[in-house]
């Protein structure tokens, strides 16, 4: 466990639909304190499984279960090493509020058709960046979220990297804690059917449905990322997580094994 001072307090530009996570920078480390359940079991848990896909390392962030206190509170939370290398990590939130005065998110919602708002993100992206494939970058990013149920993808935890000197580049996956139910104080109580509450979850990213969601992203864009994990694999890095109950890793491997099922396509081998 470590202990973390207000100083080091480091709430940036990346909000959450549900109200903001305590963030903290020491060194090069961030932490991350669990907020309304168990956040960074899941941060753990998905950046472990994308160790099993076709993704580079360098294309996610990953990250390690941890515990911190905090005026005189103990959070379960997560940690990963800072990857900024000297540059900044800039939402395209901010960054389409810089450009045309308007934030992303109301451009997006302006537009009627959900395949016309994806286009026009990726299109506008890369026009402003010089980023090329940011349409694969968006695939890749869609398949992890609808795989594991990441509701709160939304246009500030959508980012890329600047140095400040007119030269961008994409930013690794990061922010995948909102997925697997996490949130049991709000929306995802531990006492009700996970299955049920799965078919509850949507997604903020352009429309309210990860299969329709991905299906615009493939068609545009191609896939973009297969996996290869099954029960053993899930298993092991779920029942290493024990500062979480039992009960709570048990809801992690089902919704892993049970989305698993339903996104098949998306596997290298038929491994269950």
């Amino acid at each position: 466990m470590v202990e973390l001072f207000e100083e080091e307090l480091n709430m940036p530009d990346r909000k959450s639909s549900k109200g903001n996570q305590l963030k903290f920078k020491r060194g090069e480390y961030w932490y991350k304190a669990d907020h309304l359940g168990y956040e960074g079991l899941v941060e753990y848990t998905v950046s472990k499984l994308l160790a099993h896909s076709t993704l580079d390392g360098s294309e996610y962030v990953d990250y390690e279960l941890d515990k911190i206190s905090y005026t005189g509170q103990v959070f379960n939370a997560c940690r990963s090493a800072d990857f900024t290398g000297g540059w900044q990590l800039i939402t395209l939130e901010r960054l389409f509020k810089q450009m045309y005065g308007m934030g992303l998110s109301n451009m997006i919602y302006k537009i009627p058709e959900n395949e016309e708002r994806l286009k026009m993100l990726v299109d506008r992206v890369e026009d402003i960046t010089g980023i090329s494939d940011f349409g694969k970058y968006m695939c890749k990013t869609l398949a992890i979220d609808a795989l594991f149920l990441n509701e709160d993808r939304h246009t500030h935890n959508l980012a890329v990297m600047t140095n400040g000197k007119g030269d961008f580049k994409l930013s690794p996956i990061f922010d995948n804690g909102a997925g697997l139910l996490s949130d049991t104080n709000l929306e995802y109580p531990l006492d009700q059917d996970y299955i049920k509450l799965m078919n509850k979850v949507r997604p903020k990213t352009f429309c309210d449905d990860f299969v329709e969601q991905i299906d615009i992203a493939e068609r545009l864009y191609g896939r973009a990322v297969r996996f290869d994990f099954g029960y053993n694999e899930v298993t092991d890095i779920v029942d290493k997580a024990e500062q979480y109950s039992e009960e709570i890793r048990h809801r992690v491997i089902n919704s892993i094994m049970q989305m698993r099922r339903k996104y098949g396509y998306m596997f290298v081998t038929g491994n269950t």
